[in-house]
């Protein structure tokens, strides 16, 4: 008995030290591993300008964060931006942190920088053992340019005087290359084109009034470089006066009856409790959606002139409806709506060939919910035509069209009432008078005058 009792201690021991020995491999693995952190930032550029945050982001999935620093060096003198400790976690005491995305902010005044190269450093520390206790340690260094000048704006062209509704033109100059630069129109931004590369750019800006827009409207021009520093310029307009005409819609269950089929699909059951809530949805909602669909069509455009001379209308037409007309929606005598009618309409013999307004390209065609079949062209620097209630188009998205190509056929689909064109134009992501551009005067003498100051400035 009393040897098999020395067998068994002899055993438990055994079982003790073989935990101990697994235990102490276990520690030595985990608490003095080799592995050392990561680092990353998110500059996408190595500008810096008047002041730049900067995301870093550092992980340690085995022994946890420690610590992270960051600064920056220039002239050999190195200046700390951020240094952060994170606490150990357990009787291992590892970090409790293994992800930390730290955002330092660089304004290279309040440090003492100056314009020119300076050098970005990272360094993060696990927890580990390892080196007597200094841990594992990674380096990031990212050499950047400090640029701390703001781009100056000369504004070339003069004499800009627009209307509620209407379209303008500005052309000017910066001092460098800017990633961004165009015309603020209270919240609305049109941006420019570069037009003439030589020495300091030229560019072109089309911007546009809304017609709810009046006298006193803010606008200027602005340049942001690629560093970040903004500049801003007024120029020299004038905004003249407008009225636009007060229309009654009178709607119909024969109306109703004729045109809600065509929307079946895209009213929800709960908008269908009656033909007038279907109405309703689609004048409204429907009308929202298409108009964010216009948006995104023309967010890119080309970047350099494609049309040439005054726009074209639909031939042997008579007009039907204006631009901004104030629709009241009338149905059994009460007032059920109240829309803007954002284009010209235009009739002619039924499914009347529609010829191009002037040369572009085909940026969307097809069905556009009230517009119908629809057809938009770009023609450069902003400036699109648009062609609705089509009853068939003959062209497609990509296709290059000069003016007079007949690219589709009137017709009444959509919230047509009868047979007609339905024709806009936008400047970007504004509905403008297409009377305007009908109007060889009205292009020379706001337009081609200026575009002709690209070529060698002012």
């Amino acid at each position: 008995m009393k040897e098999r009792g020395n067998i068994r201690s002899a055993w438990l021991l055994g079982m003790v030290g073989l935990g101990v020995i697994i235990a102490g491999v276990y520690l030595a693995v985990s608490r003095f591993e080799g592995r050392a952190p990561t680092l990353a930032h998110d500059l996408e550029t190595p500008l810096i300008g008047a002041e730049r945050k900067i995301q870093v982001a550092a992980a340690d999935s085995r022994s946890g964060l420690k610590r992270v620093w960051v600064g920056i060096l220039q002239n050999g003198k190195e200046l700390a931006l951020l240094e952060r400790d994170f606490p150990a976690a357990g009787i291992l005491g590892k970090g409790a942190r293994q992800r930390a995305t730290i955002t330092v902010t660089v304004v290279p005044e309040a440090l003492g920088l100056e314009d020119g190269k300076a050098l970005l450093r990272a360094v993060a520390v696990d927890g580990s053992w390892r080196g007597w206790g200094k841990g594992n340690r990674a380096y990031l260094e990212q050499e950047v340019v400090i640029d701390t000048t703001t781009p100056r704006i000369s504004v070339l062209s003069r004499a800009h005087n627009i209307n509620p509704g209407g379209a303008g033109v500005v052309v000017y100059r910066l001092s460098e290359t800017c990633r961004r630069s165009g015309v603020r129109v209270n919240e609305l931004f049109y941006p420019g084109a570069v037009m003439d590369e030589g020495g300091a750019a030229v560019y072109v800006a089309f911007f546009a009034l809304r017609h709810d827009q009046e006298k006193g409207t803010a606008m200027h021009l602005e340049a942001e470089d690629r560093a970040g520093n903004k500049s801003q310029a007024g120029f020299q307009h004038y905004i003249r006066g407008k009225a636009f005409k007060q229309d009654t819609i009178r709607l119909s269950d024969r109306f109703f009856n004729w045109k809600m089929p065509e929307f079946e699909d895209q009213i929800p059951a709960s908008a269908k409790s009656s033909l007038l809530d279907q109405f309703l949805y689609v004048n409204q909602t429907i009308r929202r959606e298409n108009k964010k669909t216009l948006d995104q069509v023309t967010q890119t455009f080309e970047k350099s002139l494609l049309w040439e001379g005054p726009f074209g209308r639909l031939p042997a037409s008579a007009p039907r409806a204006a631009f901004a007309d104030q629709r009241r929606y009338v149905y059994q005598g009460k007032t059920v709506d109240q829309q803007v009618h954002m284009g010209v309409d235009l009739a002619s013999v039924a499914q009347s060939p529609v010829p191009a307004a002037n040369r572009g390209r085909v940026v969307f065609a097809g069905y556009l919910g009230i517009y119908g079949n629809t057809i938009v062209l770009d023609h450069g620097l902003g400036l699109f035509s648009m062609y609705a209630h089509l009853n068939r188009f003959s062209t497609e998205v990509g296709q290059m069209v000069v003016k007079d190509d007949i690219i589709g056929h009137t017709g009444v689909s959509g919230l047509a009432g009868g047979d007609h064109l339905h024709y806009s134009m936008l400047v970007h992501q504004t509905f403008v008078n297409p009377i305007e551009w009908w109007d060889a005067d009205w292009i020379r003498n706001n337009v081609s005058s200026k575009l002709a100051q690209v070529d060698g400035g002012a």
